[in-house]
């Protein structure tokens, strides 16, 4: 058993590294893009609801309509129907770079929603609080709606990284690489099932991973627990 084990680290052991190297940096540049989009969106869908502190109806019905388009597309018809958009945008379609383009447009409209859901559950009378002592809307966000929303937002960064992760091994499908990618051209193509179990345990250790410590990091950031 043990035999085996090394001839198989020995000869699949740098592209495992590899992979886990590519899908590590499309999770982390993805989690990046992604929340800078979709972070904005998800506080203007919230300020922009009828009870919010900016309310602006029909915005709020067409920016949610746009974002839930986004959310219904299947990631891997997404990736291949912007394509030549992705290589206009990082110059090819393929690898690491081409999964990018893609992961973060699949995800940001999933971030939007869950900010706002987070940002739905800080208390009401906190932000009237601030109202009433003068604060703009600008200072509301980022005084009061997004610190008083930090555990949720850190749990629902989990999620999402989560989610990011599995399009990751989508990704893999259309020769984007990473662990997704070994597990399709080894694991399957090849006929050498060792490669497919591995790289399925390598992501349930990069999910349990990311779980753990951003509950930890949540529980340690939430107020009402101190």
């Amino acid at each position: 058993m043990l035999e085996s084990l090394s001839a198989f680290w020995a000869e699949y052991g740098t592209l495992l590294l590899e992979g886990t190297r590519d899908t590590l940096i499309m999770v982390g540049l993805s989690t990046v893009f992604a929340y800078l989009i979709g972070l904005p969106l998800g506080v203007l869908l919230s300020i922009t609801q009828p009870h919010g502190i900016w309310p602006h109806k029909w915005f709020n019905r067409v920016l949610g309509w746009i974002i839930n388009v986004g959310r219904s597309l299947p990631f891997i018809i997404l990736m291949i129907a912007i394509m030549d958009f992705t290589k206009l945008i990082v110059g090819t379609k393929m690898g690491v770079p081409g999964a990018i383009v893609p992961l973060v447009v699949s995800a940001a409209p999933f971030i939007a929603r869950m900010v706002e859901t987070s940002l739905a559950e800080v208390d009401a009378g906190v932000v009237e609080a601030a109202q009433s002592m003068g604060a703009s809307r600008l200072q509301i966000v980022w005084k009061v709606y997004l610190p008083e929303a930090v555990p949720s937002l850190i749990l629902g960064a989990s999620i999402s990284i989560i989610t990011i992760l599995g399009y990751t091994a989508i990704a893999g499908a259309v020769g984007a690489g990473g662990l997704g990618d070994l597990a399709i051209r080894y694991g399957y193509q090849r006929r050498v099932p060792e490669m497919m179990w591995v790289t399925v345990i390598f992501i349930i250790v990069l999910v349990q991973i990311i779980q753990s410590l951003f509950s930890w990091l949540s529980t340690k950031l939430d107020k009402r627990l101190r």
